[in-house]
């Protein structure tokens, strides 16, 4: 009974936060910062530091409690403050976020993987952890490369016996190229929607 009440709190939380985000949406479209780039860089300028920080503990955030996808995440990064910074960000929000994941994970033991993810998605991805050392060969293979639910590859690998030391480095190693993929090529998109809006 608790495991529900804990479960259906966890995904209260996801849907409050996601209705946020789709009020913020709104709000920044009505104000013009989605269909102008420099509108919307020169409105976080305006922020001076604090936008910066904000949008780390945004990134932390958002990787610690899923809820949207961790692409969207690296496309606001790049939007906001440019392909060097943005960059930047994203990666210290994302790999402090995923150190975070792991370190709940390895408090809270699996149990806590069916509260926050599907069982579907769970049960895909548990053959990886049936011997380790194949395990940490397809994790850093899947952080590598922008091709798998990087977010709860994170827990699941805190409820197996991964050393911190190896998964840090795997992160810390690993991210950048994922990261840059996704800023990149959603960039371009991004550029291509709100050039079709003009």
């Amino acid at each position: 009974m608790s495991r529900s009440i804990e479960k259906t709190a966890l995904q209260a939380a996801s849907l409050c936060g996601l209705f946020l985000c789709i009020l913020a949406g709104v709000w920044a479209w009505q104000a013009g910062l989605l269909t102008s780039q420099e509108r919307l860089q020169a409105f976080v300028a305006s922020c001076g530091a604090a936008g910066g920080l904000l949008f780390v503990a945004f990134q932390v955030v958002q990787v610690v409690v899923p809820v949207l996808p961790g692409g969207l995440g690296c496309l606001v990064g790049v939007v906001l403050f440019g392909p060097v910074m943005g960059f930047v960000y994203n990666y210290v929000g994302i790999c402090i976020g995923s150190l975070l994941a792991f370190a709940v994970a390895r408090n809270c033991g699996r149990p806590l993987l069916s509260l926050l993810f599907s069982e579907k998605l769970i049960a895909k991805y548990s053959d990886w952890t049936e011997q380790n050392n194949r395990f940490a060969r397809l994790f850093a293979l899947a952080i590598f490369f922008p091709v798998a639910p990087d977010d709860f590859l994170c827990y699941l690998a805190g409820t197996t016996s991964m050393t911190w030391r190896r998964f840090t480095a795997i992160i810390l190693l690993g991210k950048p190229l994922s990261i840059a993929l996704y800023s990149l090529g959603l960039t371009v998109l991004f550029q291509q929607i709100t050039g079709w809006l003009r």
